[in-house]
């Protein structure tokens, strides 16, 4: 192996060359690049608005709420970081559940109160890390199980209509701007 093989090939000038032949490299200009830095923050932004406005919306037509705070996290996770295994739809919609699941464990074992809701964050965290499904915002969906006690056969099928909607939308953002990262890298 020798350096040309790993190092790129650039143009040199020859000898006694004008500067007007030398090519020089083409590069991104800092205006060039805060631009794309702010088109992309506005593109998350309004996909992550936009989806909670979807969830509210439908929590209203229905008279459920169905935006709850973990959601929130969750689209700021899809919609920040698409490429990390956090953001995967397997993680976002599996790891939800297991969080409900581990609240309303939790509820069946001890009282609603803080210390029965840590418990319960951390018994999903635990959950999601063995089910290899990482996505921290489900914790959240533990806590929320546990101090509001909603009823398990309402709540559980709007909490995977909900994650379903997020991973929906975050596939519909990903290709509606152009050079947006693609989302998701998989579906299960």
């Amino acid at each position: 192996m020798n350096a040309d093989s790993v190092l790129p090939h650039r143009h040199t000038p020859r000898p006694g060359a004008r500067l007007n032949d030398v090519r020089l490299p083409r590069r991104r200009g800092r205006r060039d690049s805060a631009r794309h830095g702010a088109a992309a923050a506005l593109h998350g932004v309004g996909a992550v608005t936009v989806v909670l406005l979807v969830l509210a919306g439908i929590g209203a037509l229905i008279g459920e709420p169905v935006l709850i705070p973990s959601l929130a996290a969750s689209a700021g996770v899809l919609h920040s970081t698409p490429g990390l295994p956090a953001a995967q739809p397997r993680s976002v919609v599996v790891a939800h559940l297991l969080g409900a699941g581990a609240g309303y464990v939790a509820l069946a074992l001890w009282q609603s109160n803080a210390w029965s809701a840590a418990l319960a964050g951390g018994l999903t965290f635990a959950a999601t890390t063995l089910a290899r499904t990482p996505h921290s915002p489900a914790c959240a969906t533990a806590v929320v199980v546990v101090l509001q006690a909603p009823a398990a056969g309402r709540f559980v099928p709007l909490l995977l209509g909900a994650t379903v909607v997020l991973v929906l939308v975050g596939s519909a953002a990903s290709r509606i701007r152009r050079g947006a990262a693609r989302y998701p890298l998989r579906w299960w």
